[in-house]
């Protein structure tokens, strides 16, 4: 292993490694390769960011259980969403409890906003792998103690409004800590791609905790919550005994395994470099960081392409519960489970966004492209979604593709590219606090958004799609720069390889 071949570097090395992977390499009697630590890192961080994902699902499922009606209901439908749903749990149930569900979204990702840009900091200067398991743990622990209102009968919106800024304290660890990671095991080539596809972890964790908390709604919605904090706690232990956070950590070369060519990895040059322990680099600068070309267009384009994703996920269900579909309301299970397939539809967009922002090497003219689509996917679920289920199904899910095809590529494949930037001369110490930044910005576009669907949606939910519709133009205008320049470069390009071919001789 050639600069890991000192025997005090060896020590180190050994003490550094996770005790799942030195159980794995003393039971093989043998070290593991590149390639299958690339494979342990993809499906721990997958599995990681899908359990942050389901848990925080569960509070948009369980929303039509504890306000079932809204204060705008008919008597009629107020006595069949009784019959459907119960009474709901106080203080939700009075005639501000759609609002009060809107403030508890706010507390969350507010705090979850801020949270993100002190995790990147952090994330940046300790280890990425104990840093994750202790949000995971944590997040584990506070989406538990909202159910557990359920058993000790708690009617204090205070508590569960504390709980809620709690648990989005350590849910703000995940994202910059598994980017990084990725970031640290993965090269350029075929970035957006591969990220589309291990990104599907949101959409699969939002399926996910949707279908649990739907299943256990009938045993009561306090199950809705804890079930889904046992299990990210359970992933989170998983986390601390098999995550390897760099390959320096674990001793292995990238050179090591130039088989992993095969998937689209860029092996031989690691997205992030490696130095020697002389060569040390400081971590950058919160407002350096800033600096970076791209970071703000992109960090404010997510503001406003978070606001309308995050909604679907904190709304969906409680709207498909209180619109009628071809004449008929659904119950609030069946309701929570039709919900997934706009996340089915996002796995699509993540992937497709990638792969083509690939093709075309323009994630700026991609992510725009999408926002702008999702306009009139907007204007056709509203206006066209409640006529039968199957169109409602179609445009869930095409809904879902440009809505959270942008959101997927400037979280992943975007933010590592910008993380690892030239202006950065090769300094590693950038990618988390680069994520966190972006991600973090996006968040508080996703605090908003389903603060003011809680209070626009008594209301008119018609003025809730209008507001998401403007939003997802504001999300493409913050990347007209960028656009303009990726269009001027690739005709530059293009008339560059005209006038080479007309100089070239003849064959």
């Amino acid at each position: 292993m050639g600069s890991n071949s000192n025997p005090e570097n060896e020590q180190n090395i050994m003490k550094s490694k996770p005790p799942g992977i030195q159980f794995i390499e003393s039971s093989k009697k043998s070290t593991l390769s590149y390639k299958t630590h690339q494979i342990i890192v993809l499906i721990v961080t997958f599995l990681a960011y899908a359990s942050y994902h389901a848990t925080r699902k569960t509070t948009s499922i369980i929303k039509s259980s504890l306000d079932p009606q809204s204060p705008n209901d008919t008597l009629q439908f107020h006595s069949l969403l009784s019959w459907l749903l119960g009474s709901g749990w106080a203080p939700f149930n009075g005639a501000n409890g759609t609002a009060l569900l809107g403030d508890l979204d706010l507390a969350f990702l507010f705090v979850y906003a801020i949270g993100m840009f002190f995790s990147g900091h952090i994330g940046d200067r300790m280890n990425l792998r104990v840093f994750l398991s202790i949000g995971m743990v944590g997040t584990g622990l506070f989406t538990s103690l909202f159910g557990v209102g359920y058993w000790v009968n708690i009617h204090c919106f205070s508590y569960y409004l504390v709980v809620q800024m709690l648990a989005g304290l350590f849910q703000s660890t995940g994202w910059p800590s598994v980017v990084a990671v990725v970031g640290n095991w993965f090269g350029k080539s075929k970035r957006g791609l591969i990220m589309g596809i291990w990104n599907a972890h949101t959409s699969v964790g939002n399926i996910t905790g949707s279908l649990i908390a739907s299943y256990f709604l009938k045993y009561g919605w306090g199950w809705s919550m804890v079930v889904p904090g046992l299990m990210i706690i359970v992933v989170g232990l998983l986390v601390l005994l098999f995550l390897p956070v760099d390959p320096e950590s674990v001793g292995v070369d990238g050179d090591e395994d130039k088989s992993a060519e095969k998937l689209g990895v860029e092996v031989t040059k690691p997205l992030l470099s490696s130095k020697a322990p002389s060569q040390k680099e400081s971590p950058v600068g919160f407002l350096e960081a800033w600096k970076i070309p791209g970071v703000a267009p992109f960090a404010f384009c997510l503001f406003f392409a978070k606001l309308v994703a995050y909604t679907f996920l904190y709304w969906l269900p409680f709207y498909i519960s209180h619109t009628a579909i071809d004449g008929e309301y659904l119950s609030d299970v069946v309701a929570g489970n039709l919900s997934t397939l706009f996340d089915v539809g996002g796995v699509v967009g993540g992937i497709l966004a990638g792969h083509i922002s690939d093709r075309l090497n323009a994630r700026a003219i991609t992510a725009a492209s999408f926002m702008y689509c999702a306009i009139p996917a907007l204007y056709l679920y509203r206006n066209y979604g409640h006529t039968s289920m199957t169109i409602n199904i179609i445009l869930m899910l095409v809904t879902g593709m440009f809505v959270n095809g942008p959101y997927a590529l400037i979280t992943t494949a975007v933010s590592t590219d910008l993380g690892t930037h030239r202006s950065l001369r090769g300094n590693s110490r950038a990618l988390a606090t680069v994520t966190a930044i972006i991600d973090g910005t996006g968040s508080i576009g996703a605090a908003i958004g389903p603060l003011l669907t809680g209070y626009i949606s008594t209301q008119s939910w018609s003025a809730v799609f209008t507001m998401l519709m403007a939003s997802a133009f504001v999300a493409g205008l913050f990347l007209t720069r960028l656009v303009v320049a990726e269009i001027a470069s690739k005709w530059e390009d293009s008339r560059r390889g005209r006038v080479s071919v007309r100089r070239s001789p003849l064959v």
